[in-house]
């Protein structure tokens, strides 16, 4: 079985600050025309910084699930931006933290069924604290968890951001 699509007529249905959505026509491999609704995004960076023997994590209110959320500090690509670039400056918005020591720890795609969003993992250690600076309009706040503190945020419910998770395995896979 052949597993592509061809692209016949891409739509640009709507161009925000974040997201640009397309209606694609498509045609699949059996031949059979149909249509993808497709979500652009410029991407974006997580940071798994290590103070110590903490984890630090951000917690800010979440619009579009109308609920506070727990993650790891993140933001998102500028056009062209390159993503340690993004990462280092994420974290010190974000935490007020510089990291001295970094390493990357891949990337994932948050919703590949309808979605280009690409995130770029990176773990920072050895950190010295700056000052805070979120971006206008974010009210966000770190805390720093100790390791199972934060496992048993994830196992009881209080961590379901899936970038955060993925961060958290992917460090912990590299060791």
């Amino acid at each position: 079985m052949e597993f592509t699509e061809q692209t016949l007529n891409s739509q640009l249905i709507y161009e925000g600050k974040v997201v640009k959505v397309f209606k694609d026509s498509v045609e699949l491999s059996t031949g059979k025309k149909s249509f993808r609704e497709v979500v652009k995004h410029s991407g974006g960076v997580v940071i798994l910084a290590v103070k110590g023997d903490k984890i630090l994590l951000v917690k800010q209110f979440r619009y579009p699930l109308k609920e506070v959320m727990f993650e790891l500090p993140a933001g998102k690509l500028e056009i062209g931006e390159d993503p340690f670039e993004a990462a280092k400056r994420e974290l010190e918005e974000e935490t007020g933290y510089c990291a001295n020591k970094w390493t990357p720890l891949g990337y994932v795609y948050t919703s590949p069924g309808y979605s280009d969003e690409k995130l770029y993992l990176y773990k920072a250690e050895d950190l010295e604290f700056t000052h805070c600076h979120p971006d206008e309009g974010e009210i966000i706040e770190a805390f720093e968890y100790s390791y199972e503190d934060v496992l048993k945020m994830v196992d009881n419910g209080e961590i379901n951001d899936a970038k955060t998770l993925c961060a958290l395995l992917r460090a912990k896979i590299k060791g």
